[in-house]
């Protein structure tokens, strides 16, 4: 899981859950670090954009899977893919004959193709899935890759792989030597997508007992991958003794501690007026820039 380019430097930003601030953090030293190429693969729940403001150059329809289709005037209503199906995707509904015919409910099908299989008509289209769209934009900060996952879709850790791909190459054309990335959250394909050839795993936590189990998860999977990780704890003055406990296991497992970010009803303010922790003069914007500034002396 190298980086096919050893001139770039890949920081991943991850969490072991949703709302530990890994998102407005990643926003942050996007600002600070200058000209990054940015890169959102949180794909299924993108809100980067919402403090970056992109101006969108590249839409890009991303197509992955397939989704089986039944023509009405084919079907026999013989029932046999309903019967078959193991996903409850096949719905009766009202032939135009009377006689009843059914249809696939995209949201429940997982693209399996046993009806397409076994339709004794052959009544059954297989084309390609049309699962979200990915763009290439322009922010303040640099250029931009981000996607959105479509309702209930599915394959989103390709389309994670899809955006750093791309974040890759604009960084080599472009002669950028920093790509930053909004990694999802979890510990599952999509996250190890993210991760793939990264330079480093910068792991967002709470100082909580949750917030200790999911850096637990998100550490060993880094050891699995041989990513350096290194650990933050937002809102840490919350529990300090908490924070303490984590900050000693991160470096017992060999992760680095980079920093805190204390509680900061300001973030919140920055949220509202769509812009990022460090664009307004906050105690928790101190913390990030030192954040930051710890990354850059490791480097």
């Amino acid at each position: 899981m190298e980086n096919p380019d050893a001139t770039q430097e890949e920081i991943v930003v991850i969490s072991g859950k949703g709302g530990t601030g890994k998102t407005s953090l990643t926003a942050s030293l996007a600002v600070l670090a200058g000209s990054p190429v940015i890169a959102d693969c949180d794909v299924d729940a993108a809100d980067l954009h919402l403090v970056l403001k992109p101006r969108t150059l590249e839409s890009h329809e991303f197509v992955s899977g397939f989704e089986p289709v039944i023509r009405p005037g084919d079907c026999t209503g013989c029932g046999l893919c309903r019967e078959l199906c193991r996903f409850d995707a096949v719905r009766v509904r009202d032939g135009d004959s009377g006689t009843p015919g059914y249809a696939i409910d995209p949201v429940s099908c997982e693209g399996c193709g046993v009806c397409v299989r076994f339709c004794p008509e052959g009544a059954i289209d297989f084309p390609e899935r049309a699962c979200g769209h990915w763009m290439i934009s322009e922010t303040r900060c640099g250029p931009m890759v981000h996607a959105r996952l479509g309702v209930a879709a599915e394959n989103s850790g390709k389309l994670v792989s899809l955006v750093k791909q791309e974040a890759r190459r604009i960084a080599l054309e472009q002669d950028r030597s920093l790509i930053i990335v909004d990694g999802p959250p979890g510990i599952g394909c999509p996250v190890i997508a993210s991760m793939s050839g990264a330079s480093l795993a910068l792991v967002v936590t709470e100082p909580t007992v949750s917030g200790e189990h999911d850096l637990d998860r998100v550490l060993a999977l880094a050891r699995h991958f041989d990513i350096p990780a290194a650990v933050c704890v937002n809102k840490w003055d919350l529990n300090p003794g908490m924070t303490g406990r984590i900050e000693d296991y991160a470096l017992k497992s060999g992760a680095r501690v980079i920093g805190r970010i204390r509680y900061d009803n300001s973030v919140t303010l920055a949220q509202m007026q769509e812009c990022t922790v460090v664009d307004i003069d906050t105690p928790a914007a101190r913390d990030i820039r030192e954040i930051w500034k710890n990354l850059q002396s490791e480097e």
